[in-house]
């Protein structure tokens, strides 16, 4: 494990922040670095599920992972990529306060190609809708970490058919406790629980769309 994978599971924010600053500035390969972040959330995730973490811990080690990322994104914007492949607007749903797993799909997703707008956590369904509307975005990424927030999935795809996007917007969904069963009962058109593979289906979702 290395250092820096260490200090995200550890929750250890001025050593994170310092070893990405460093490593950035003697000519590291930013991509590397988001790879070490990510596998660092994941031991969070881990310990989070087994009860060694609760949610604050949670909390924290996403806020110390958007602080990597304002110092890796720039960086992978400019070697990655020169256009977007497509947007993607993302968001906890309302009621729930996580953002651990929509900051590192996040991350992958920029890393990927696309343009992400992140509307933060406690997401109401209107605010999702107001944002697809104003950017023309054709997907939408929910997540959600507890239960009650399935209805607010629901709600918010409510809301999209009723303002008549719902043809041209793809949903997705995410999250520890996302199953098939959940995917049917939201509406969505596709749910997951890894990070590289919901690149996969936003990639599969653009792929479709510009046929």
């Amino acid at each position: 494990m290395s250092e820096l994978v260490d200090a995200i599971a550890n929750i250890k924010e001025d050593e994170v922040l310092r070893m990405v600053r460093h490593r950035l500035e003697v000519g590291e390969e930013p991509i590397a670095l988001l790879e070490e972040c990510r596998a660092g959330m994941g031991i969070v995730g881990e310990r989070f599920e087994k009860g060694e973490y609760f949610l604050g811990e949670l909390i924290m080690s996403g806020e110390i992972f958007k602080q990597a990322m304002s110092f890796i994104e720039p960086k992978l914007t400019g070697d990655v990529r020169s256009e977007t492949i497509g947007q993607v607007i993302m968001g906890t749903v309302k009621g729930d306060i996580h953002s651990i797993g929509k900051d590192i799909v996040t991350g992958l997703l920029r890393m990927s190609g696309f343009e992400v707008l992140d509307l933060g956590v406690d997401v109401a369904p209107e605010a999702f809708v107001e944002k697809l509307l104003e950017s023309g975005a054709p997907i939408l990424g929910m997540s959600a970490l507890i239960t009650p927030s399935f209805e607010s999935m629901k709600n918010t795809v409510t809301a999209i058919e009723k303002r008549d996007i719902r043809d041209r917007v793809k949903v997705i969904i995410g999250g520890g406790i996302v199953i098939e069963q959940v995917k049917r009962y939201v509406g969505a058109d596709a749910f997951t629980r890894d990070g590289a593979e919901g690149v996969k289906i936003c990639k599969e979702f653009i792929r479709k769309a510009n046929k």
